[in-house]
């Protein structure tokens, strides 16, 4: 591993480059800033060893962009696209978007709004229940977040006009962008062509390794991948090889060396913390409204599980991964499928059939009823403080307080209410002190109207020095 003879003084640097790369595994002259890519091009060749020595990655560095390619072990739907408004991508966005990177893998050095639109348009005429109208309002909309998205990162430059005035009228208003090629094809390189796969698992790397020390090897890497991929790696989630990796000192440490990060290491599993937020795509605990009141359920729920006079039932963990794949490979157009070049579907391995299987863990449930009337609670509490957007929608707080829990592996939501996995008890006991606003600190147009002071909830807890990596 090449970071153990970087010098102590450029370690930091170094490790700085490993934590961009595997938080973006696309990197490019402006995204996600202007100086991670000179960061990643200085250590371009240390990286690429150890990535794929420790992760099995591949990184590809040109002058414009460093690309990592990563090996999916599992499904994951916890990092979905998002709207500049940081609206998470629906199918429609999604399919407009790979639309256009075809489209763009097929343009000059320049293409317009309306232009790019039009051929977009053309490729959903071919898809069913696809389709692009710049007519209708939402399909503008939905386009244009496609676009944004690839702004953001770098394929497209805005050259001249306004993409919001195209998307108000498309008749009076235009967009010009200058089309960065290397970015368009450093985007979605899958591994294999994706009309020959008649299973979304063939995108995953194959578990099934044989007990020897090619196996153990394989285990590793994919326990390593991992605590740098997942919020939370618990042992329960894992197999006997993949376990019996976890625990060793020698596995964590060589990923807390690449990384720069402290592991946290308890009886159920390991996180690997991230005390200065740049590693991970969700800080937490954090400002806002939804992190501040699922700090609030946290303690709420930690509070119940602790109460010994009336215990809560338990329940294992769901196994949703082959719902999620069954659900995603329904979405594939079977028409499309060269059948002679896809793959088989892979069939059971007695390796996994004779493996030693652990006694079932089990977790408390906490039921819908419950969280939906601590919720209303809370905001009745310290409802003045929120976004004045959750004050009149407690149910829409609630789902997405669950599901930013959910991203973090706090808890797992099952049929009826969720899980309180182990990992919440590390934000229990949270404290809520209410800072109340200085009239000097109002707007001078809220004073004038005889605006009251305002109070903003500061909600801590005793273990918010770090957070769980995402």
């Amino acid at each position: 591993m090449h970071a153990r003879t970087i010098d102590p003084l450029a370690l930091d640097s170094y490790q700085r480059a490993a934590r961009v790369l595997l938080a973006n595994h696309l990197v490019t002259r402006t995204y996600p800033d202007r100086i991670a890519l000179p960061l990643i091009r200085r250590w371009a060749t240390e990286l690429r060893e150890d990535l794929a020595d420790l992760l099995g990655y591949r990184l590809e560095v040109t002058e414009t962009t460093a690309r990592l390619f990563p090996v999916p072990d599992r499904l994951d739907g916890g990092r979905p696209a998002r709207t500049p408004g940081d609206r998470v991508f629906d199918r429609r966005r999604y399919a407009y978007l790979s639309l256009a990177l075809a489209a763009l893998g097929r343009a000059g050095d320049q293409i317009t709004l309306s232009e790019l639109a039009d051929q977009v348009a053309a490729y959903a005429g071919r898809v069913d229940g696809l389709e692009l109208s710049t007519e209708r309002a939402a399909d503008r909309d939905a386009f244009v977040d496609a676009v944004a998205w690839l702004a953001a990162r770098g394929a497209l430059a805005l050259a001249d006009g306004d993409a919001g005035g195209w998307a108000s009228d498309p008749d009076a208003g235009e967009a010009l962008y200058d089309i960065d090629r290397s970015v368009v094809f450093a985007i979605f390189r899958p591994p294999r062509a994706l009309q020959h796969l008649h299973s979304v698992r063939s995108l995953l790397a194959d578990d099934a390794e044989p007990a020897s020390a090619q196996g153990r090897t394989a285990a590793a890497r994919r326990v390593r991948r991992a605590l740098v991929e997942l919020p939370v790696v618990y042992a329960e989630t894992l197999g006997a090889a993949e376990r019996s990796a976890l625990g060793g000192e020698k596995l964590v440490a060589e990923v807390e060396l690449l990384t720069g990060l402290r592991a946290e290491r308890r009886g159920e599993g390991v996180a690997l913390i991230d005390t200065s937020g740049r590693f991970s795509d969700l800080r937490f605990p954090s400002t806002g409204t939804l992190a501040q009141v699922a700090l609030l359920l946290i303690g709420e729920i930690a509070d119940l599980v602790l109460d010994t006079d009336h215990p809560l039932p338990r329940r294992e963990r769901p196994a949703d991964a082959e719902r999620f794949a069954d659900g995603l490979d329904a979405a594939i157009p079977a028409a499309t499928v060269f059948a002679p070049l896809a793959a088989p579907e892979p069939g059971d391995d007695e390796s996994i059939a004779n493996e030693d299987v652990p006694e079932p863990v089990t977790h408390p449930f906490v039921d819908d009823d419950w969280i939906g009337v601590t919720v209303r609670a809370l905001t009745e509490r310290y409802g003045s403080t929120f976004a004045a957007q959750w004050q009149a929608d407690v149910p829409g707080l609630t789902a997405e307080v669950i599901s930013l829990l959910r991203r973090l592996s706090l808890v797992e939501v099952v049929d009826g209410g969720l899980l309180a996995l182990p990992a919440l008890a590390r934000y229990r006991g949270a404290v809520v002190t209410v800072r109340t606003r200085a009239e000097s600190e109002l707007f001078a147009s809220a004073r004038s109207l005889g605006a009251h002071a305002t109070a903003d909830p500061v909600t801590t807890s005793p273990n918010n020095s770090g957070e769980a990596t995402d």
